[in-house]
Parts: C-alpha cells; sequence; structure tokens
C-alpha cells in the first residue's frame, strides 16, 4: 500500500484473496485504512474501506489499464518501505484521477519526471547545458540529465535522448511517438538511477506499458 504519511507500507489482509474482498484490494484502488501490529517492526494486519475503485472504471480501456498497472508497480517497485513521500501520494492520486482524460499518456510520462525528482535524480529541462537558453529545446544529456537545444546538440544527437515537447510546454502533437520518447527518457534515467544499482529491471508492467507505444522500449545513447 502507497500511503500518504507512511510512504510504502507493507501489511497482512487477512481474506483479501477471498471472493468477497477481491474487489477491494485491486491495483490503483483508494482505501482507508486501519494497520495494527504489535510491535512497530512487525509486519502487521490491515483493515480496509474503500474509497474509490480505479481499475473498474478503466476495465474496458486495455492501453490506460495498462497505465494504471505500470504507474502502481512503479510506484511500490522504486520507492523504499516506510519512508514518507507524500509528493508521491499525492502524484499517484492526480496521475490516477486523469487516467480517463484524452492526455492521460502525456500525465503518465509526466508523473515519472515527478517520481525522478522525488528520488532525488531530477531532470533539469529549464535552459540548455551547453548555451544557457532556453530556446530550442530538443534533447537530454544521458550524463547530467540537463536539456540541450537542437542546434547545441545537433551534431551529437546520436548520444542524446530526444526531448518531447510536451514535457517543456511546448506545443506538439502528443502523439505515439512522442510518449514513445517520453517513456525512452524517463526509462533510461529511472533504470540507470533506481534499479541498475541494484541488479533490478523496470518492472514487467512498465514494460507492457511501453510495447504499447512503437519505439518506447529502453534506450541506450551510444557511448562518447
Amino acid at each position: 500500500m502507497l500511503t500518504s504519511e507512511h510512504g510504502r507500507h507493507a501489511g497482512l489482509a487477512r481474506g483479501g484473496a477471498g471472493h468477497r474482498a477481491r474487489g477491494l484490494y485491486q491495483t490503483g484502488n483508494r482505501v482507508a485504512a486501519t494497520w495494527r501490529a504489535r510491535l512497530a517492526e512487525h509486519l502487521g494486519t490491515y483493515a480496509c474501506e474503500p474509497l474509490g475503485a480505479a481499475a473498474a472504471a478503466l476495465l474496458d480501456d486495455p492501453a490506460r489499464l495498462a497505465g494504471l498497472a505500470a504507474a502502481c508497480a512503479m510506484a511500490e517497485a522504486s520507492l523504499p518501505e516506510r519512508e514518507p513521500h507524500p509528493a508521491a501520494f499525492a502524484g499517484l492520486a492526480a496521475l490516477i484521477e486523469v487516467l480517463e482524460g484524452e492526455s492521460w499518456a502525456q500525465a503518465y510520462v509526466g508523473w515519472e519526471v515527478g517520481m525522478l525528482r522525488e528520488l532525488g535524480y531530477g531532470l533539469d529541462l529549464s535552459t540548455c547545458a551547453a548555451t544557457g537558453s532556453n530556446d530550442g529545446l530538443a534533447y537530454v544529456s544521458p550524463k547530467s540529465g540537463r536539456a540541450v537545444s537542437r542546434s547545441a546538440g545537433g551534431p551529437y544527437r546520436d548520444r542524446l535522448l530526444p526531448l518531447p515537447g510536451f514535457l517543456i510546454g511546448e506545443n506538439g502533437d502528443g502523439g505515439g511517438d512522442e510518449i514513445a520518447a517520453g517513456l525512452r527518457l524517463t526509462g533510461y534515467f529511472l533504470d540507470r538511477h533506481v534499479f541498475a544499482p541494484h541488479d533490478r529491471s523496470l518492472p514487467l508492467a512498465r514494460l507492457r506499458l511501453a510495447d504499447r507505444f512503437p519505439g518506447g522500449g529502453a534506450m541506450s545513447p551510444k557511448p562518447d
């Protein structure tokens, strides 16, 4: 469970796999939870009441359902146990709210940018790392995580990550190619900083989401 005040927090939900409770303990659902344990370090037990059923509203839309599964899997895999991250909780709640909207995929990529920032690996997409200007930003350096302009990065574009316009408020089509570029961008830094150091890979749910956008899988820029 992801909580606002106690971060990612495990617990035993007795009967959670049973017929009556199966609908309650679905990925993305929001609940009011009471946790009990004899000692603070124990696993403890949960008693939950439903507040919102996100998955049920998306059952007829496999793509949006994949987005929900990916976001929850990423939060579970990347956030440390019992460490408060209220911004991560608020961000996930906000993402779930917009999954039924038209721009849900752009919102998902933006949420991963926010997760990088929350975990201490924020990208600097404000100005060009080479010129200091904020005009014509088109790439991101895989080394520094800073934006690079089209003119400065052109000769090295094979070594840079494409920067989709919607992440910096520029007009773009927001289509599949831009979403794929966004997923490659965030996936690269999440893998590099969060998962690879612990000999882990991006969650399967995140990989399945990327598969829905051609070219949205992992990307390794060409070496210098």
